[in-house]
């Protein structure tokens, strides 16, 4: 079964996606940060600006008002300690009164790396001493032991590589193990869903995260198997009804026909006596042939009807099947033509000779049915491709593009539950859609050259 470890690779895909977007994500936000912390690199560039700007004079120091107004915007404070006596020689205006004004060696050590009374200073050289900038206090953070071992700035890139591939790995495992349950549950679940298709009882343990999806399933396979039941109840009886009733209805039908039959040749009747006899028998005789294929009809679509197939020259069986009826059309009202090439003598189908015969027979049949003032029955069978067509046409009233399209595509009553009426069609076309069906094969409904009705029964060759 290939859905789960689908499903696994998409849940670990999903997961390493996320990751990837996230690590890029977090990048993006750090270089935003950094790139807006770009001014408050500025205090050392700033402390070289103020050391060039500051210029000694006769009555002392002097600092350009840009100057003095940048230190100003900053909340800044600048002094300047001299080379020689360590002590300051100018200030800024805003100097606060807790900054020492003599410094030691080591006092400038220390503000030249950390801070002057809680202030972070910053310092740049002066040609007559050491000029230092001075910020509010909690507005930067100095690290006042900036030294890294060398080997872990040179093996950087590495170090991070290698942490990176077990937060990655730790990431995995953490959810791994925390689907593993979803995992386990999504197995049987799927087997369940593929297998209800199949019409087979289904049933799934209601356990673990998904137990609620399993009792749905559980109960669609309740209700199905119910169906199932319920529909083949209702299929075994609609066939034994039409069995008994096609056993019922022929005892007294012969009666009928026996005594119709006594009645058309007896002298002793008037002529329009005897045609009315004529009626009654013909008409009984359409009963018994229907009787015939709603049974035939009920056996095909419950396979009850036992076939034997076998290796036939679907040629010999169409053409004797034409045969059968020009032998009966005495009044010469349906003439059968024979349209097969003399090239092809024969034409291999694994078949049921009996049931293709019954199907040949049908499609003639519904020519002479639909054209009572007669027609003339085109028949032929052709080979194309690996398949063998076998073709029924007239050239009578034909029918509809409407009525074309819906025997082609409508389903004939008999697998209607619902509703019967109006009857879509006779079951002989039913009864040849059934046969072709059987043999892997299929027909097609049309119009046919010679103005009429046309039926194609396309059946795969036996090679």
């Amino acid at each position: 079964m290939r859905s789960v470890p689908k499903l696994i690779r998409r849940f670990v895909g999903l997961l390493l996606l996320s990751f990837i977007l996230l690590v890029v994500v977090n990048i993006v936000i750090i270089a935003i940060i950094a790139s807006g912390q770009m001014e408050n690199a500025r205090p050392w560039s700033t402390a070289e600006q103020v050391a060039a700007a500051l210029s000694q004079t006769e009555n002392g120091y002097l600092l350009p008002a840009e100057a003095a107004a940048e230190l100003s915007a900053a909340g800044a404070w600048a002094i300047l300690i001299d080379n020689d006596t360590k002590t300051v020689v100018w200030h800024s205006d805003d100097l606060p009164d807790s900054v020492p004004m003599h410094y030691t060696l080591s006092d400038i050590a220390s503000l030249t790396r950390g801070y002057i009374d809680g202030y972070p200073t910053f310092t740049s050289g002066t040609k007559t001493g050491l000029l230092v900038l001075g910020y509010p206090k909690n507005s930067f953070w100095k690290h006042l032991w900036p030294s890294w071992d060398y080997q872990f700035i040179a093996h950087a890139p590495q170090i991070a590589l290698v942490v990176l591939t077990v937060n990655v790995f730790v990431i995995l495992l953490i959810y791994l193990i925390a689907n593993a349950k979803v995992l386990r549950s999504v197995k049987p679940i799927t087997n369940g869903i593929q297998a209800l298709p199949s019409g087979e009882p289904v049933y799934i343990k209601e356990t673990g995260l998904l137990s609620e999806v399993a009792s749905h399933i559980n109960s669609t396979s309740e209700v199905l198997q119910m169906q199932k039941r319920e529909l083949k109840k209702r299929e075994t009886a609609r066939a034994n009804w039409i069995a008994g009733v096609s056993h019922d209805i022929r005892t007294p039908l012969s009666m009928v026909m026996g005594y119709a039959d006594q009645l058309q040749t007896a002298p002793d009747l008037s002529e329009k006596q005897r045609h009315k006899a004529g009626m009654i028998l013909k008409q009984s005789q359409r009963i018994r042939d229907l009787i015939n294929d709603l049974n035939l009809a009920s056996k095909l679509e419950y396979n009850m009807q036992p076939i034997s197939m076998k290796p036939e020259n679907a040629v010999a069986i169409v053409r004797q099947a034409a045969v059968n009826f020009i032998n009966t059309d005495i009044d010469g009202k349906y003439p059968i033509e024979w349209l097969t090439e003399e090239t092809i003598s024969a034409c291999m189908v694994n078949a049921d000779s009996s049931l293709l015969t019954r199907a040949v027979s049908n499609l003639i049949q519904n020519c002479i049915h639909h054209n009572e003032s007669g027609c003339t029955i085109y028949v032929s069978v052709a080979q194309e491709q690996k398949n063998c067509v076998i073709c029924v046409e007239d050239n009578g009233i034909g029918a509809t593009d409407a009525q074309i399209e819906k025997l082609n595509t409508t389903p004939h009553y008999m697998v209607c539950d619902e509703n019967t009426a109006p009857q879509r069609h006779g079951l002989g076309l039913l009864i040849v859609k059934q046969i072709a069906a059987s043999h892997h094969g299929e027909v097609m409904i049309g119009h046919s050259s010679y103005g009429g009705f046309l039926a194609e029964i396309t059946l795969p060759m036996f090679i």
